[in-house]
């Protein structure tokens, strides 16, 4: 356990921080998840809509720092790649 005055601190702010990532991974994946539902039910328009949503969503994790730039931009690539492939 912290022992110091900085160190019960830093355990504090690590504490605020910790909830403050979960909320926002937790928003990401709930934008991912309404593309995927939507891919899914083959509702092109609405996976498209989902996804130009979704994408903001998931960079604004990465400049928080929830998210690695490059695990966004695969994501949002291989979901681009499956909403288009429903054109056919």
């Amino acid at each position: 356990m912290a022992n110091t005055p900085q160190s019960k601190k830093r355990a504090r702010q690590t504490e605020r921080r910790t909830a403050v990532n979960k909320a926002r991974r937790s928003r990401i994946r709930t934008f991912l998840k309404k593309v995927e539902l939507a891919l899914a039910a083959g509702d092109r328009e609405a996976a498209a809509e989902a996804l130009k949503t979704a994408q903001p969503e998931l960079m604004r994790g990465v400049s928080k720092g929830v998210v690695h730039k490059n695990t966004a931009s695969r994501k949002i690539s291989r979901l681009a790649a499956r909403v288009k492939a429903l054109a056919v």
